[in-house]
């Protein structure tokens, strides 16, 4: 692709078509965003809850990546590269508790939860554990850059991008009532959609309310489409608001218990946000939820949604019903993100064009790949 083919994206709503079609089913296309959009900036992985207690650990694999994501002894969630600095052996390969040191199952060197190399077994010899040339203070795991931040464990690959703290400074105020201890509902409010269509899609379709009528016809019965509002923060966040905000109840006419403290507006109002690149985000009253979008490839992807509350004792069936809510919200898009996917292959299609009343968001995420991938291109021209 040539670096024109972005000018028409970062034209003003009226006049701007959609990315390229190479955006959603060129291998070549998706490795460059790999870099550019996911490796760059702020990326969600996993949440913190996977690993609720020190010594917990969880192996991942993002982006072609082998990670580790742990809790080390003194309660740090911790993110680093899941291979041993000896020779790049997978150092776990299930989920487990780490109970004294990890320990590679090749050759044994063992590290700390804090990721420093504590042990080199016969390295210089039988029975001799040290060797000129092996300096176990310059060996330790790579640690991947990591912040964590309504309990999403978000990464930063190149080490290169603002500190989270300044990145997300103004969604971090917006939302600053939501920046408290979130209990997440537990097995039963966590579950895992495979859906056969480009990250991008996913985005794009959760950014607007332009669909609700007819995708979403039972939510639209209270959360109607002119009850919703834009959410824009050019080049970090956009999405949509909603005015009318309904609680669910159980047969006694309960809800979940409310976070304490919030403003009035909360009464009745909900928002959900994509922090870009690829985290989707929902505050409410009584939960939020967090969902994370794992490229696969340029035509796979998985998401990863988690529910939270205010309180860890919430009424565990309200919980299933909540859950079973929202996998239903989240199951209807499916056809439209993989029919949109589906599109991509005709020759012909230009990327579309944008209702400026209505894909205001969504435009903006386009705009915010389009000037990414300019400066990637213009870097990796540079450096030639």
């Amino acid at each position: 692709m040539d670096i024109t083919d972005m000018d028409a994206v970062r034209q003003p709503i009226a006049s701007a078509h959609g990315l390229p079609n190479a955006h959603y089913i060129d291998p070549g296309v998706f490795e460059e965003e790999r870099s550019a959009l996911l490796m760059a900036g702020w990326s969600g992985l996993a949440v913190a809850s996977d690993v609720a207690e020190p010594g917990d650990a969880v192996p991942l694999t993002f982006l072609g990546m082998p990670l580790l994501l742990l809790r080390d002894r003194t309660g740090q969630v911790r993110v680093f590269y899941n291979i041993c600095r000896h020779r790049g052996m997978i150092l776990v390969d299930a989920p487990r508790k780490i109970e004294g040191a990890i320990r590679c199952p090749y050759h044994s060197w063992c590290y700390s939860t804090e990721g420093r190399l504590v042990s080199t077994p016969h390295v210089g010899g039988p029975g001799q554990n040290t060797v000129e040339g092996i300096d176990k203070a310059l060996l330790g795991l790579r640690e991947v850059r990591s912040h964590v931040w309504m309990d999403v464990v978000w990464i930063n690959v190149s080490g290169t991008a603002p500190a989270f703290e300044d990145a997300h400074a103004d969604l971090l105020a917006r939302w600053a009532e939501f920046d408290r201890p979130l209990h997440h509902g537990g097995v039963d409010s966590r579950f895992a959609l495979a859906v056969n269509c480009n990250w991008k899609l996913a985005v794009e379709n959760y950014c607007e309310s332009y669909h609700l009528p007819w995708v979403h016809p039972d939510l639209n019965t209270y959360s109607r489409l002119e009850d919703h509002y834009h959410i824009e923060a050019p080049g970090r966040y956009s999405g949509q608001g909603t005015l009318v905000y309904r609680q669910l109840k159980d047969g006694a006419g309960r809800t979940f218990p409310d976070f304490e403290g919030l403003n009035a507006k909360w009464d009745s109002a909900a928002e959900y946000i994509t922090a870009y690149p690829n985290v989707l985000l929902g505050v409410h009253r009584d939960h939020v939820f967090a969902i994370i979008l794992v490229p696969e490839n340029e035509r796979q992807t998985t998401e990863h949604v988690h529910l939270y509350y205010a309180r860890a004792d919430t009424d565990p069936d309200l919980r299933e019903r909540n859950t079973a809510q929202w996998k239903q919200v989240f199951e209807e898009d499916i056809f439209v993100v993989e029919g949109m996917q589906r599109g991509r292959h005709a020759p012909g299609f230009d990327g579309g064009r944008f209702s400026p009343a209505m894909d205001g968001p969504t435009h903006l995420f386009h705009a915010w790949v389009a000037d990414r991938m300019i400066a990637h291109r213009a870097q990796e021209q540079a450096a030639e």
